[in-house]
């Protein structure tokens, strides 16, 4: 299963905003830079849908405000 995600780095608060059943709005703390970002998505996402960080892979979008991450492998 793919996940739309649309990302909001240097948020002051973070959050995870489920829009549609497949699509995202995920605000982290961390910079976009040397991919920290897209690490605290992966973190925030995978606590958020109460599954192991593992089984999330961001598949395209890295360096990009909105991704597609792969749920399960």
């Amino acid at each position: 299963m793919h996940i739309k995600v649309r990302a909001y780095p240097n948020s002051k608060k973070e959050k995870v905003i489920k829009k549609s059943e497949d699509s995202f709005e995920v605000y982290v703390k961390e910079k976009a830079e040397r991919g920290e970002a897209n690490k605290a998505l992966r973190s925030a996402l995978s606590s958020y849908l109460k599954i192991p960080v593992g089984k999330l892979r961001l598949v395209k979008g890295a360096k990009s405000r909105s991704k597609i991450f792969k749920v399960g492998l």
